[in-house]
C-alpha cells in the first residue's frame, strides 16, 4: 500500500472518530483513499445502501429523480406532481433545462402542476380529483401530446389506483397518460426514480412515435437534460460530424422523439447512472447498440468524437478528424488564456449523475487537480468508472455527510469545491470557492466545443474573484489565498 493512500487512510479514520462507534463502523465503508488500479479491496467504497438515519444527506428521493430529471425536461408532455403542495412546489422547475417552443401553449417545462392534496384526500382518497385535474388539463393545454401523473410519497401510503384513471382517460383523451409510481420513499435516493421513470417511458411511450424515413447516421442523444444548453452544444457538434439526432432524452425531448428512439443506429449516453437503463433494455429489445461518451473538456471530446466515429463508416470519421482540427486552436488558445490562472489548483467535487467522473478531465485540460470525489447516489459501476480516473490517495466519498465534507475541506485545502445547491450557502459562509456543479450554477453550456470556454471562464471566475478576501473569518479579514485559516 503507497504512502498516499496510507496518508488518506489515516486522515478519514480521524475524521470519522467523531462519531459514535456504530456510525463510524458504517460510515467507514462509504470513504476511501482511491487507487487506480481498482486492485485494493479496502479502498473500495460501498454505494447504493440507505442513508444512515441521522447522519444528514443531501441526496433526493425517487419522486425527486423521476420528475426532477427525466420526466420533468419532456417539453411537450404535462407533469403532474401528485400529492401535497410541499413536495411539487420544491420540485418546480429549477434546473434551467432549456427547450424550444411557446410555455403554455405546446411546451410545459417551466409550468408548476400540482393536485395540491388536502386532509380530506387522505381520507377519502384522490382518484376522483386526479382524474378531474387531468380533464381540466386537457381543456387548458389541448396541445399537450401527453400527461405524466407522478406520485408522491402519501398517493403510495392510502393505496390510490392512478393506474387505473391513467387507462380510463387515456382511452378518452387518444394520448399517454402515464402512472409513475415515484413515491418518494421507494428505494434508497433519486436513483430509483430515475430506474421508475424509465420503465414508464418503456411501457408507455417507446415504439410508439413515428419516423417517416430512417438514415445509417441516425443516433439517439440520451442522458442530456440540456441544462444551460448542453444538448444544443452536443447536438451541434454530432450533427457537424454527419450524424443525424433523431431523439434528445430528455433534455428539449418531446413524446414523440422518444418513441421513435429505437430507430437510431446507436444511442450515445452522456448521463449513465440515470439512462443506463433505458438503453440496455433497447439494446436487449430493438438490437440498438449503445456508447458512452464524455464531451467535458478537449481531450475527452477528441477521445469522444473519435469514439463515435468508430461506429460509423470513413466519412465520419474523416470528418470527426477535421473537426477536431478545426477546433483545436480554438480549444488551444482557451487553454492558454487561463491554465496560467488556474494551474496547480485544487478542487474538490461532491455531485450526481456524471459529474464526479465525466468534469476530471476538463479540470486537467485547465492544469487543475481533483483531489477528492464522489456520489450522492452512485452504484458500484459509478465508482469502478471513478478510480482509475483520479489519482492515488484521492478521497473517494460516497453519499458524505456536510461534516465529513467540511473536514475533507479543513485537512486537503482545495481551491474551489463544486457540488449542490444545499452544500452552496455553507460554503459560502466558509469563505470556499464555490460552484455549483448541478445546474452549472446558472451559466452554461458546460459540454462540448461551445461549452469548454464557458466552463474555463466559470472556474477562473469562481476561484480567483477578489470577493473571496472579503470575507471575514471570526471577525478577522482574510489574507489573500487564506482558505479557512491556512
Amino acid at each position: 500500500m503507497s504512502t498516499a493512500i496510507k496518508d488518506t487512510q489515516k486522515m478519514i479514520e480521524e475524521i470519522l472518530d467523531a462519531y459514535p462507534e456504530k456510525a463510524k463502523k458504517e460510515r467507514a465503508k462509504h470513504l476511501a483513499a482511491n487507487d487506480p488500479t481498482g486492485q485494493c479491496s479496502t479502498c473500495q467504497v460501498k454505494s447504493n445502501v440507505k442513508s444512515r438515519p441521522g447522519v444528514m444527506t443531501v441526496r433526493g428521493c425517487a419522486f425527486a429523480g423521476a420528475k426532477g430529471v427525466v420526466w420533468g425536461p419532456v417539453k411537450d408532455q404535462i407533469t403532474i406532481s401528485h400529492g401535497p403542495i410541499g413536495c411539487g412546489q420544491y420540485s418546480w422547475w429549477a434546473r434551467r433545462n432549456y427547450y424550444n417552443g411557446q410555455t403554455g401553449i405546446d411546451t410545459f417545462g417551466t409550468m408548476h402542476i400540482t393536485t395540491d392534496f388536502q386532509e380530506k384526500d387522505i381520507v377519502y382518497g384522490g382518484d376522483k380529483g386526479l382524474d378531474g385535474a387531468l380533464h381540466e388539463l386537457k381543456e387548458l393545454f389541448p396541445l399537450a401530446k401527453g400527461i405524466g401523473i407522478l406520485s408522491e410519497c402519501p398517493v403510495g401510503l392510502i393505496g390510490d389506483d392512478i393506474e387505473s384513471v391513467a387507462r380510463k382517460v387515456q382511452k378518452e383523451f387518444k394520448i399517454p397518460i402515464v402512472p409513475v409510481r415515484c413515491e418518494g420513499f421507494r428505494g434508497v435516493s433519486q436513483s430509483l426514480g430515475h430506474h421508475i421513470a424509465n420503465d414508464t417511458i418503456r411501457d408507455h411511450v417507446l415504439g410508439k412515435g413515428r419516423l417517416d424515413k430512417t438514415t445509417p447516421y441516425d443516433v439517439a442523444l440520451i442522458g442530456d437534460y440540456n441544462i444551460g444548453g448542453d444538448a444544443w452544444a452536443s447536438r451541434k457538434m454530432l450533427e457537424e460530424m454527419g450524424l443525424r439526432v433523431i431523439a434528445q432524452w430528455t433534455g428539449d425531448a418531446s413524446v414523440n422523439e422518444m418513441g421513435i428512439a429505437h430507430k437510431s443506429k446507436l444511442n450515445l449516453i452522456h448521463c449513465y447512472r440515470s439512462m443506463n437503463y433505458i438503453c440496455r433494455h433497447m439494446e436487449e429489445e430493438y438490437g440498438t447498440p449503445w456508447a458512452e461518451f464524455n464531451f467535458f473538456g478537449p481531450t475527452k471530446i477528441y477521445q469522444s468524437l473519435r469514439k463515435i466515429a468508430s461506429y460509423f463508416d470513413d466519412t465520419i470519421k474523416e470528418n470527426a478528424e477535421k473537426m477536431i482540427g478545426k477546433y483545436k486552436p480554438v480549444m488551444d488558445k482557451v487553454i492558454e488564456q487561463f491554465k496560467p490562472k488556474l494551474e496547480g489548483k485544487k478542487v474538490m467535487l461532491y455531485v450526481g449523475g456524471l459529474r464526479p467522473r465525466h468534469t476530471i478531465g476538463a479540470y486537467e485540460d485547465l492544469g487543475m487537480e481533483v483531489i477528492a470525489s464522489g456520489y450522492e447516489f452512485g452504484h458500484s459501476d459509478d465508482y469502478k468508472r471513478t478510480y482509475p480516473v483520479m489519482k492515488e490517495g484521492a478521497v473517494i466519498m460516497d453519499d458524505a455527510t456536510l461534516y465529513e465534507m467540511e473536514e475533507f475541506t479543513r485537512r486537503l485545502k482545495p481551491d474551489m469545491v463544486g457540488s449542490g445547491i444545499k452544500e452552496k450557502y455553507s460554503y459560502h459562509k466558509l469563505g470556499v470557492p464555490f460552484r455549483q456543479m448541478h445546474s452549472w450554477d446558472y451559466s452554461g453550456p458546460y459540454h462540448g466545443f461551445d461549452g469548454f470556454p464557458v466552463f474555463a471562464r466559470d472556474m477562473d471566475m469562481t476561484v480567483n474573484s477578489p470577493t473571496w478576501n472579503l470575507i471575514r473569518k471570526h471577525g478577522v479579514p482574510r489574507k489573500s489565498g487564506d482558505l479557512l485559516g491556512r
